[in-house]
């Protein structure tokens, strides 16, 4: 059932990303409110809920916007969704924000999409993306607009790679599947529905994705909080996890959901 799985999420999180450009072209021009956010975030989550509850009846789900069942830690197939990554950006009228769906079965993750409204696109784990040949010899970085993490700096450093700031987790993990940078370092803060689905695709594409330790992404946890992440070009892989994970790596502080 992956492919049927896959190509239901990539349809789930195309449409939910529909809703939220209607949504905020009838909202108006962006600004990066509260309302707005809220609105998206509400909106979202109420699709998806309703989507899966239909498709997928026996399924169990996790999301950023609901409250947590732990029945689903006694569950083989539990879908992970953010309705919306990247308020903020979805707020300002960017291109950088993101739905996320993914499927977590068999201790593994069997399925995935990320849509990107803003592209007009939405990638898949099945059939997942052709990752392009690097067009630049400088190595490029993805990493927050708002607090890019010290690793990130000194992986820079080492590898004398550029840093470039974007939005969501979705769309800098994918920017690495599309080609438009060569990786994405994070630390400092995550939850399993921010990488569950960028992973998906990116690990069925071929490239790297794993902890900044080297240690594989496990989903579904009793906590959820997975604070560190690098997806990259599989030839930049060992060279980044070397400059990540070396005795000078910082621990990764832990960030409230509230802070976040």
């Amino acid at each position: 059932m992956t492919q049927a799985d896959a190509i239901l999420a990539a349809r789930l999180a195309h449409e939910a990303g529909e809703l939220l450009r209607t949504l905020r072209r009838e909202h108006g021009p962006g600004d990066g409110g509260r309302e707005l956010r809220d609105a998206g975030d509400r909106a979202a989550q109420r699709y998806l809920s309703e989507a899966l509850a239909a498709e997928r009846p026996d399924d169990a789900v996790l999301s950023e916007e609901a409250a947590d069942d732990e029945a689903r830690l006694e569950a083989d197939r539990v879908w992970i969704v953010d309705p919306l990554d990247g308020t903020r950006e979805f707020a300002e009228g960017r291109a950088d924000w993101a739905v996320h769906v993914a499927l977590w079965a068999g201790g593994r993750l069997a399925a995935g999409a990320v849509a990107l409204p803003g592209l007009g696109t939405t990638v898949t784990s099945d059939p997942p993306p052709q990752l392009p040949q690097r067009t630049s010899g400088v190595p490029r970085i993805a990493v927050s607009r708002s607090r890019p993490p010290e690793v990130a700096e000194r992986a820079a450093r080492e590898l004398s790679a550029e840093l470039v700031p974007m939005g969501s987790a979705g769309y800098k993990a994918t920017a690495v599947v599309r080609g438009e940078v060569d990786a994405y370092v994070h630390a400092g803060g995550q939850y399993e529905w921010d990488s569950a689905a960028p992973a998906a695709v990116a690990l069925a594409a071929g490239v790297h994705a794993s902890r900044l330790d080297g240690s594989p992404l496990q989903y579904n946890n009793a906590d959820t909080y997975l604070p560190d992440l690098l997806v990259a070009r599989p030839e930049l892989a060992e060279a980044l996890l070397a400059a990540v994970s070396g005795p000078e790596a910082d621990p990764i502080p832990a960030v409230p959901r509230s802070a976040r």
